[in-house]
């Protein structure tokens, strides 16, 4: 994989796909857990948007090494980065569970009775939805304590609209 597009490095390139996907996949895994009707209608897209988000993280892994090895050590945000992967795995993983679920209970013979196929609230889909939530929310901190710590590594405690004028304001 290249260091480099077009001059730039390539990590930041690679993290803004993290950083759009995996906060939509997890307000999309939200949504499906509190709205088990829409699991039919949005349940494969936020899949695949969770899908993508875990791909992205290996690539933006691989790319930030990169960029180590050329400007130095990032400190807390590597070591976060790192971590990013375990989030985003359950994230996938529970939303693939909830489609399922949705799926299962609407198929005839799926052994739901009709209360439990409109409203998806068995004894599985509540867990699974509860699940769901939290695994979302623990998304959307590692997201943020990620990105927040890779600022840092940047921009330190300089504010970034100063940065780059010694703090002094034209």
């Amino acid at each position: 994989m290249p260091d480099t597009v077009n001059g730039l490095p390539l990590h930041p390139l690679v993290v803004h796909a993290v950083v759009v996907l995996l906060p939509l996949a997890a307000l999309g895994v939200v949504a499906l857990a509190v709205r088990p009707s829409w699991r039919g209608r949005f349940g494969v897209l936020v899949v695949a948007i969770a899908a993508l988000a875990t791909a992205a993280i290996p690539l933006a892994t691989d790319s930030g090494e990169s960029l180590e090895r050329r400007v130095g050590d990032p400190g807390q945000h590597a070591e976060l980065g790192d971590t990013l992967l375990w989030f985003a795995l359950p994230l996938l993983v529970v939303a693939v569970a909830l489609v399922w679920l949705h799926r299962r209970a609407s198929r005839p013979g799926g052994g739901a009775t009709e209360a439990v196929r409109t409203s998806g609230r068995g004894v599985l889909g509540v867990v699974v939805a509860v699940l769901a939530v939290v695994v979302a929310a623990a998304n959307l901190v590692q997201v943020y304590r990620v990105g927040d710590s890779g600022a840092k590594a940047v921009w330190g405690d300089t504010p970034a609209a100063t940065a780059g004028h010694g703090g002094e304001r034209d």
